[in-house]
């Protein structure tokens, strides 16, 4: 999945939105993602501690869109307003780490995950981040693109919740894979983030390497 390179075909959710909040801050905006992106990470964590909670996969991945639209929202409201800056750049994607920390650590550390397999995974996602901002930091075009980037992992994190919820409704919560390894639903995504992060990252390094060999 690539779906930070088609970022402008939602333009027409966000625009109108951002055009009647143009004069709210857009760190408020920003704050409102990230206070949103840590509730869906408590959802999605106490969603497994007990069967009666199963519920709140659902309501976490709604938090999670909600706050992945939030995320959106900020940046374009500060284009808008003319309040854009190096600033407001910064403390974004320093927002955009901690939420995904709080989104994504939230199933790592639950009982939906291998705990080894949240790990791998949570690096996988952290240096994705860091070599797309690191290409910039040395002078070569910034980084969005690649196998599994921010927009990708926000819509992963809606849709496998809602999986996992409507797979144990079916009485199908788990899968055997060749019947030595039981994994859940949420545990593939995280599998997925663990093997396609890395790679997204490596993939990162390899065209910036190439980037800054052109400019020599």
């Amino acid at each position: 999945m690539v779906l930070d390179g088609h970022r402008s075909k939602v333009e027409f959710a966000i625009t109108p939105v951002a055009k009647r909040l143009i004069n709210v801050d857009p760190n408020k905006i920003s704050w409102i993602g990230l206070i949103l992106a840590f509730i869906s990470g408590l959802l999605l964590y106490f969603s497994g501690t007990k069967d009666a909670w199963h519920w709140m996969l659902i309501a976490g991945a709604a938090v999670v869109i909600v706050s992945g639209y939030f995320d959106a929202l900020d940046g374009k409201v500060a284009k808008l307003a003319g309040k854009a800056s190096k600033k407001g750049d910064y403390v974004d994607h320093v927002f955009d780490r901690y939420a995904d920390m709080f989104m994504i650590g939230g199933v790592a550390i639950s009982a939906w995950c291998n705990p080894y397999i949240g790990m791998v995974a949570l690096v996988g996602v952290l240096l994705t981040s860091y070599m797309g901002t690191q290409a910039q930091a040395v002078g070569a075009p910034r980084l969005y693109a690649g196998l599994l980037g921010r927009a990708d992992r926000v819509v992963l994190t809606t849709l496998f919740p809602i999986i996992q919820f409507t797979a144990l409704w079916l009485g199908h919560g788990y899968i055997d894979v060749f019947g030595y390894i039981t994994l859940s639903w949420l545990e593939i995504m995280m599998l997925w983030f663990a093997v396609i992060g890395n790679l997204t990252a490596v993939q990162r390094v390899i065209v910036t390497w190439k980037n800054m060999s052109k400019e020599e």
